[in-house]
């Protein structure tokens, strides 16, 4: 499960006041399981490990306009990377494939990380945006092999 990066802008029109975004924030406390890992201006931002990241905003921007009598916008998501197995397959999920993750230490102890593809999946996403990605992610080597 990947950790995802939520952000969410409660308060699009700039009308809460001091007194109600505090007040917004107690009952965000209070109501919501998940707790923002920034509150300083109208953004808030969550952190939270999901495999429905789409789901994860629809309930949070819904948290937030209970608790804070507005109409939030959701923004960007993003994802933390750790560099594990779940990164990967979380990284292939975002170009809508999927494949083998298999990882073994190369002489000196680093990671090398091979990723089995379907060649066919590779028609419709260039290989380099796929390497790069799973490259960052992962702060690894990695090998793509196409079956």
């Amino acid at each position: 499960m990947r950790t995802a990066v939520v952000r969410i802008d409660v308060d699009p029109d700039r009308t809460l006041t001091p007194a109600r975004w505090a007040a917004g924030l107690r009952a965000l406390r209070a109501d919501s399981p998940v707790r923002p890992s920034a509150d300083t201006g109208p953004e808030l931002r969550f952190q939270l490990a999901t495999d429905d990241p789409a789901g994860a905003v629809r309930d949070l921007v819904a948290a937030c306009a209970r608790a804070f009598g507005t109409t939030p916008v959701p923004g960007a998501v993003t994802f933390l990377s750790r560099g594990t197995d779940d990164d990967a397959h979380g990284v292939l999920a975002g170009f809508g494939l999927t494949g083998e993750v298999d990882r073994a230490a190369d002489i000196a102890g680093f990671d090398i990380v091979t990723v089995t593809l379907r060649a066919a999946d590779l028609t419709r996403i260039p290989e380099s945006r796929v390497l790069t990605a799973l490259e960052a992610a992962l702060n690894a080597e990695v090998r793509l092999l196409l079956r």
